[in-house]
């Protein structure tokens, strides 16, 4: 094995210009981690916000500079620590929520990585897990969505969205969307989406498809753009849950608010929380990976990048032009 690998990486937070492709020793691992071979990142909204500085203060997500870009990825185990159990060399895994995998080696640890099927190949793994794991919370957990609910997503034809679609069909909700393009609509639609609004009037439209009454739960990742009209769309007692602000953080939000709009709840759920242990991690990822197999959910790989192209992908994230998930390739 080479001793030197290739990282993307940031020593300061800022615009692409803080952006570094660097060649650097390759890391040693601690006796509970695994030294992953990567072959494929996730490319996410979480990659530019950790280059913005949006985590630097963060409890929940505690990443600080300088750091390797990157926090999901997929690919081969080359080493296991000397207290690892149940993870062994050559095994093909997958995992999130741990950075550094815009890189051709990471160390992680072990408890956060998830042996991959034989049927889920390792660019499709990179594609799904984090995006797989946050849309099986949302509506498992937080949601709670099943027959006879309704719930309203946002950013329909967005990779966490076209997931979180297909499992609450698959539950029995029913499922209203947003979408800002015809062919955006067209997606949500083919995902399971039983209504498809654009987003102008959203929440006038959301409330005359439900007889009146309103949604029981808007799933919502944009943020201060759709959040107040999002409160108009919800039932009484409805739930807001406000799981990304990539349109920009609200931040003058009175709790009286959701008192005037009916006693809605709020939450603001992150993944970590929702992922706390070995057991929860391979729960959810097995749940998401049978799905796939089963051929019941779908995932669409909206693009592949070189090592090389990594901020071309997060400009067309940024442009929200993109349907489904981009994936960094890493081996050569």
């Amino acid at each position: 094995m080479a001793q030197t690998m290739r990282a993307i990486q940031i020593d300061t937070y800022g615009d692409e210009s803080v952006v570094k492709f660097r060649t650097v020793p390759i890391p040693g691992i601690a006796t509970d981690e695994v030294l992953v071979r990567l072959h494929y990142a996730g490319i996410n909204f979480m990659d530019i916000h950790t280059r913005q500085g949006k985590y630097r203060t963060s409890r929940t997500y505690a990443v600080s500079v300088p750091t390797t870009l990157g926090m999901e990825g997929a690919g081969v185990i080359e080493a296991v620590g000397a207290k690892v159990e149940g993870l062994r060399p050559g095994q093909r895994v997958a995992y999130c929520l741990s950075w550094g995998t815009y890189a051709d080696y990471a160390a992680v640890p072990a408890w956060r990585v998830v042996p991959l099927p034989d049927g889920i190949a390792l660019p499709l793994a990179a594609a799904a897990l984090f995006q797989g794991l946050t849309a099986h919370y949302l509506v498992h957990d937080v949601g709670r969505l099943g027959p006879s609910t309704t719930c309203l997503i946002h950013a329909a034809s967005g990779a966490t969205a076209q997931i979180m679609i297909q499992m609450a069909a698959a539950r029995g909700a029913t499922v209203l969307a947003t979408t800002s393009t015809e062919e955006k609509a067209a997606v949500a639609r083919t995902r399971g989406a039983s209504h498809v609004f654009p987003y102008a009037d959203f929440a006038e439209r959301a409330r005359a498809a439900t007889q009146g009454r309103g949604v029981d739960v808007v799933l919502d990742a944009i943020g201060a753009p759709t959040f107040r009209e999002s409160l108009r769309a919800i039932a009484r007692k409805g739930l807001m849950v406000a799981y990304g602000s990539v349109g920009g953080s609200v931040r003058d939000i009175d709790p009286i608010e959701l008192g005037e709009a009916g006693s809605i709840f709020l939450v603001r759920p992150r993944l970590a929380d929702y992922s706390e242990d070995a057991a929860t991690i391979r729960r959810r990822a097995g749940d998401v990976f049978d799905l796939l197999e089963d051929g019941k959910l779908t995932i669409d790989v909206a693009g592949v990048y070189d090592f090389a192209d990594v901020l071309t992908a997060h400009r067309r994230l940024e442009s929200r032009t993109m349907v489904g998930k981009p994936v960094l390739q890493i081996a050569v």
